[in-house]
């Protein structure tokens, strides 16, 4: 019998493709890398809260509101309680931002070099149905000097600064996608033996694509070109899939080629989405396979953001679907600048 057969090998874990891909860091003194390990052990929590959440009576509302105005399930408190607590025992961040908590979060990691936006648990209504929900993770080198708190100036940056941003699924398998600026990679969970793996190496997402994910539920109050622009995918046959998670929209669409689209609507007049948290670092992933993100007008990571909690339209996903889009609302914005006679 050929020996080989007998143990073939697991693959790459995380942990070892980033050790091989530190010197790709912008500062590769280690500090990046322990972050990145920092948010695949909670990572690993999280999905072990989600996958035991029925039985322990962790589903449901938790009774608050975040700052979001949005109600709290018990798993956004866990997720948010988690993430916080190893990027604060990681030690190389000072300053947070979390979308379930209204002011920045010191903590106390005043020699700490990066900034982390975080949404711990994208997808909260979709918990208690075991639909895939997600975390979403955009990281800062902070422009403060150390040895003091983190500053507004540190968190609000524009997201072409950012030097690492990812997301993790929790689905069908849980994944963790990331980037630093030198590709896109995807890692599977490995339950039995408690590792991310290597499974979808250097992720290009196709230039163009049939699948269009929006809340036609509010159609209605879509602007002119946002309109045309779903009228003009479905007159070319797309599928619309939408699911109601963004991480679970975002990474169907990264795979298989499609745009995510969240418009100004009459009930979010600046979008839905937040700037910091979830569009920054998708764009900032899109970008680097291939993709492209925009408001409809303006590259996304160009966005100047002004507060921590700032909403965006979007427009994500394949390059030459997104540019089609732009073209629409481009249409729109010249016909209302031409004067009526």
């Amino acid at each position: 019998m050929d020996h080989n057969k007998l143990a073939l090998p697991v693959g790459t874990t995380l942990d070892r493709f980033i050790m091989r891909k530190q010197e790709d860091f912008p500062y590769a003194t280690g500090e990046l890398s322990q972050l990145l390990r920092d948010i695949a052990l909670a990572a690993k929590i999280v999905n072990r809260e989600i996958n035991r959440s029925g039985l322990i009576d962790i589903a449901g509302a938790y009774g608050n509101r975040n700052v979001q105005g949005e109600d709290q399930q018990k798993l956004d408190v866990i997720a948010n309680i988690r993430f916080i607590r190893a990027l604060r025992n990681g030690g190389e961040v000072c300053t947070i931002i979390s979308e379930e908590d209204d002011e920045m979060i010191q903590t106390g990691n005043n020699q700490g070099k990066y900034v982390v936006a975080i949404d711990p648990l994208d997808g909260s209504s979709n918990i208690d149905v075991n639909v895939s929900i997600g975390t979403i993770f955009s990281i800062y080198r902070r422009v403060s000097p150390t040895g003091r708190e983190g500053t507004a100036a540190d968190c609000l940056q524009p997201g072409t600064h950012q030097v690492a941003a990812g997301y993790v699924i929790y689905g069908s398998s849980t994944m963790l996608v990331y980037t630093t600026g030198n590709g896109v990679n995807g890692f599977t969970y490995e339950h039995s033996l408690g590792e991310f793996f290597l499974s979808h190496p250097d992720i290009q997402t196709p230039k163009t694509g049939a699948i269009y994910s929006i809340n036609e539920g509010s159609s209605d109050s879509f602007a002119p070109g946002v309109a045309a622009f779903v009228k003009h995918c479905k007159d070319n046959s797309f599928s619309a899939r939408y699911i109601g998670s963004l991480v679970a929209d975002f990474h169907r669409n990264l795979l298989k080629g499609g745009i995510y689209i969240y418009p100004a609507t009459a009930k979010s007049p600046q979008g839905k989405l937040r700037l910091m948290y979830e569009c920054n670092p998708l764009a900032f992933i899109v970008e680097q396979a291939g993709g492209k993100s925009s408001n409809g007008y303006q590259r996304t990571m160009e966005i100047e953001p002004k507060t921590p909690h700032e909403r965006c339209p979007v427009f994500i996903g394949s390059k030459e679907l997104v540019e089609t889009a732009e073209a629409y609302l481009a249409k729109e914005k010249q016909a209302k600048a031409v004067p009526a006679k």
